[in-house]
């Protein structure tokens, strides 16, 4: 792979998108044990495929600006996470053998200690804080961190494959923005609005809960809203992973929640994002962070969902209206994806999407160090396979019913309104 570090100079002022990568990051997400070699595979795709070189035919402007990450400090990790659980994670010296200290800071079964694990925290949240950094600025309207996006970490412990929880950082950093935003003045009676819309196919539990207030009569300025499968002995067990419902006491229209049932597709996809969309235009944000996790595409080793880059309802059909058709600032995270090339396949398309040069899903993986690991197709697309999709026309209209309710729900704690009954 070319070095990734010498590409932050040569794309102008004027390049609207940031990717922010370097080959230190590069090194440390790759040592992540859920996922070893993934970030190596993404990223050296991206360069193969030119995506960090591509420029306008027109202005000769390059369409990426390639942002190196900073680290994040303790003060910037401590905005959440607690103490105890930063010094015993991040202390390069610990040799790990409590295992009553491990399990209090969620270090064994699937987030067990790893190699430079410090290193990795730091960088993944400062990567994430560096993409944050960009969309605070005049010059960019989409960042993209695919190293980010780790959702189940929790404040006191890892957990999910996941150990730092740069989605909770980077949605308390937006909240806070100076509110000169994207070319004009907030009034001064609105605060800056940040949605989170979690696409994977595990349940966003650590950053749903983070925000959660079901005690609270008052706006907010986050909503998550997390589109996800969930059933009895599917991670993680939560409450909250049920479908949002209006009647419920522990109801929260900044807290919502729609699940699939096993096998969605395309074509279920297509018929709920008019759902999606109207949250977001009821909620009307200023930033919009997209948790882009990959494991509900088909070939997957989770096996859950049949989603596709392309076509209609497609993912990368999702990325390109919200690109399109919402106003607020996009940062794009990573996450789950557990078929390596499939999660750089798609994180490379979506890549091309945020560009506004889709790249078309035949495209030939090029000649690179990683080439064979694309056998059979060596293309681009990640096509559907031959699972079923359980979501029926009675399920799909309750949900469209339960968040005609949800929204109603939501535009009256925006606007200090009356819910009619």
């Amino acid at each position: 792979m070319q070095s990734l570090d010498d590409s932050e100079v040569s794309a102008g002022p004027s390049s609207r998108v940031v990717y922010v990568v370097s080959e230190e990051l590069v090194k440390a997400s790759s040592l992540l044990p859920s996922n070893k070699n993934r970030s190596f595979l993404v990223h050296s795709l991206a360069t193969a495929l030119g995506l960090f070189k591509a420029a306008n035919p027109d202005s000769g402007q390059k369409y990426l600006r390639v942002l190196r990450p900073r680290r994040a400090t303790a003060r910037e990790l401590l905005v959440y996470h607690t103490r105890d659980y930063l010094e015993y994670a991040l202390s390069p010296s610990r040799d790990y053998q409590d295992r009553s200290q491990l399990a209090e800071f969620g270090l064994e079964d699937d987030c067990p200690p790893f190699h430079n694990m410090h290193d990795y925290i730091q960088l993944v949240a400062g990567a994430t804080l560096t993409a944050v950094d960009a969309l605070k600025g005049d010059g960019c309207d989409v960042a993209i961190c695919w190293d980010g996006g780790r959702h189940h970490a929790q404040k006191s412990k890892a957990s999910g494959f996941c150990y730092v929880a740069d989605c909770v950082l980077a949605l308390l950093a937006l909240k806070k923005r100076p509110l000169a935003i994207a070319g004009h003045t907030l009034p001064a009676t609105r605060k800056p609005r940040v949605m989170y819309l979690d696409l994977d196919v595990h349940f966003s539990d650590a950053v749903s809960q983070a925000f959660y207030n079901v005690g609270s009569t008052a706006s907010s300025q986050i909503l998550t809203l997390s589109i996800h499968y969930t059933s009895p002995g599917f991670f993680p067990p939560s409450l909250l992973s049920d479908l949002s419902n209006p009647d419920d006491p522990a109801f929260d229209p900044f807290t919502l929640s729609l699940p699939l049932k096993a096998g969605a597709s395309n074509r279920t996809f297509a018929r709920i994002w008019p759902i999606v969309d109207g949250i977001e235009n009821t909620f009307d944000p200023d930033f919009i962070v997209i948790q882009c996790g990959v494991d509900g595409l088909a070939g997957d080793p989770v096996a859950t969902w049949n989603w596709c880059l392309d076509g209609e309802g497609s993912l990368g059909s999702w990325l390109e209206r919200m690109l399109r058709q919402w106003r607020g600032k996009k940062l794009l995270l990573g996450g789950g994806g557990y078929n390596s090339t499939n999660a750089a396949r798609a994180w490379a398309y979506l890549t091309s999407v945020a560009m506004g040069s889709p790249l078309p899903p035949d495209t030939d993986i090029p000649e690179h160090r990683a080439l064979p690991l694309y056998q059979p197709s060596f293309t681009l697309d990640v096509p559907a396979g031959n699972m079923q999709d359980e979501n029926s026309e009675e399920y799909l209209l309750e949900v469209e019913r339960r968040f005609d309710r949800v929204r109603e729900a939501l535009n009256c704690r925006l606007t200090g309104g009356t819910r009619s009954v």
